[in-house]
């Protein structure tokens, strides 16, 4: 018998070789392991701030299950990866390039989420440059998923406890329960109330997320039943943490303020999540895809008809692919410690008292026990002015040099910190105030502690340039820093008193705006000139 022509044999003596395929994975699976462990040593400062967020937040503890979960997920998808013979492909570097360009520019204006997102973008990439795009396609949800352990919200959290305290109130009066609302403060017979941080839904949302997606790509195989159970477990927790919150003051009303006002709260909280969660994934169960007969043979099938086999990739060219994504995710680091260092010897500005102006003139006498809490100022000044039967208090608060709990843009600066327990955060908005020369947007706060309440109008000085968006400013300043033209910047808040009526403090900033703007505005140019590199 000719064993050339014989298929029987023929297909014996082929299935005891070793594909292409196979020899391919040997040498790209530890190349392309290596490459990602050498993303997250070399960005070890961003991939330590995401573990430390995981560790400090409840709202982000799930980042600590994200990463098994995404390895399961690959483990999954094994047999249908094997069956590709993976090839370097060069897109993946230009990915790298792309995600690295942004690191770099987040690092330098001090963003740290867009600095975590582009390091955990560079996991894929970083797949796609050393074992091809057909290999990532495959792999895509898994490596996608990667990106939910990035430690996202904070910005929710203000329009989340505005929606919750509007939802409280609503239902509250249609309980027939009188209600008295102040900004996220409220009174009613049995108590007062606050809606904190804590009480905004945004652990509930992320947790529902994350769960939501997982479950998506497991149960369905569509892409609108996927993206609208998705859109379920958004929607979800927001419509549970309203009826959470009403749930726990009715509890406590009803019961004189006994129960649902202590730890019990929280335990409350997370069995009611839990509760509408389990309905949730019960009542999409009933309009899931039925899974493949053999998800091994599906995957393979899949896989024979979407990706051609290809050679196995040299190993001189897998190793040139894996050290060209190394040296381009290490590039953009050096060059921001180069910038950090152009900028270390620059000395701490000198920020003098803006002298008084038209009639205002330096108070000693206090005005409020209140202050700002902006942490790591260069330099900064508070003081007190008076003109006749009008009082303002100025603060500036000067950055320079600037760096992580001394940067000015950061969730920990705050007019009130949610800590502070003398002073409250009442209202807030947005206006556009007209100071004589110019249009000018300020933030406007109204405070109340229990002596007195304050109206403050606040804003950044950027580059020259007045500005309340905190998202502009930080481009801003990132800009600059890249363009080595320095990151000094500042913010300045005005507050006046006022008993019952917002508008008389209002009409008393709106005059000091105009009268002492000038001099503010001197002071702030001579900090800048004086000290400089």
């Amino acid at each position: 018998m000719n064993a050339a022509t014989d298929p029987m044999l023929h297909f014996d003596e082929a299935a005891d070789r070793p594909s292409s395929a196979d020899l391919g994975w040997r040498i790209v699976l530890p190349l392309t392991a290596a490459v990602i462990v050498a993303i997250l040593a070399i960005y070890w400062r961003t991939t330590a701030s995401m573990v430390a967020i995981w560790s400090d937040s409840d709202a982000f503890a799930h980042g600590f299950l994200v990463v098994p979960i995404a390895l399961f997920l690959l483990w999954r998808k094994r047999r249908e990866a094997a069956n590709l013979a993976p090839a370097p492909d060069y897109l993946g570097c230009v990915l790298l390039a792309i995600a690295g360009a942004a690191w770099l520019v987040a690092n330098a204006g001090h963003v740290q989420v867009v600095q975590q997102y582009a390091m955990t973008a560079m996991i894929p990439a970083a797949v796609v440059a050393v074992a091809g795009r057909h290999v990532a396609r495959v792999l895509a949800f898994p490596l996608a998923f990667l990106l939910l352990a990035v430690p996202v919200g904070d910005a929710f959290l203000p329009p989340l406890m505005d929606r919750t305290t509007d939802f409280l109130v609503a239902a509250l009066k249609l309980s027939g329960i009188p209600v008295y609302r102040e900004g996220t403060f409220f009174s009613i017979p049995s108590g007062n109330w606050t809606v904190a941080e804590a009480c905004s839904g945004l652990r509930y949302i992320i947790a529902s997320i994350t769960v939501g997606v997982l479950y998506a790509h497991l149960t369905y195989q569509r892409l609108w039943k996927r993206a609208l159970f998705v859109g379920l477990s958004v929607l979800a927790p927001i419509v549970m943490n309203g009826l959470r919150a009403y749930m726990l003051v009715m509890i406590a009303h009803l019961s004189d303020m006994k129960y649902a006002v202590g730890v019990d709260h929280l335990i409350y909280g997370w069995l009611f999540f839990g509760i509408v969660i389990f309905l949730l994934f019960w009542l999409g169960s009933f309009w899931r895809d039925p899974a493949p007969r053999d998800a091994a043979d599906q995957d393979t099938a899949d896989q024979d008809n979407s990706f051609p086999r290809t050679r196995g990739p040299r190993a001189a060219g897998v190793a040139a692919s894996a050290g060209a994504a190394v040296a381009i995710v290490a590039v953009f680091p050096l060059y921001g410690a180069h910038l950090d260092r152009a900028y270390a010897k620059s000395i701490d500005p000198v920020l003098a008292t803006p002298t008084g102006a038209a009639g205002w003139s330096l108070e000693t006498m206090p005005l409020t026990d209140w202050r700002p809490h902006y942490a790591g100022t260069a330099a900064g000044s508070f003081e007190v002015y008076r003109n006749g039967g009008r009082a303002v208090a100025l603060y500036v608060g000067y950055y320079r040099q600037q760096k992580k709990g001394a940067e000015l843009i950061t969730s920990q600066n705050a007019i009130v910190p949610q800590s502070q327990s003398l002073w409250a955060n009442v209202g807030h908005a947005t206006r556009t105030e007209d100071f004589g020369r110019a249009a000018l947007d300020v933030r406007e706060t109204r405070l109340r502690s229990a002596r007195q309440r304050l109206l403050v109008w606040d804003w950044y000085r950027v580059s020259g340039s007045d500005l309340v968006n905190p998202y502009l400013a930080k481009l801003f300043l990132a800009r600059d820093k890249l363009l080595y033209r320095g990151d000094d910047a500042a913010v300045i808040m005005l507050a006046a008193p006022y008993e019952t009526r917002p508008e008389t403090a209002q009409e008393t900033l709106r005059l000091f705006g105009r009268d002492m703007l000038p001099s503010i505005n001197l002071a702030l140019a001579r900090a800048a000139a004086g000290g400089g590199r």
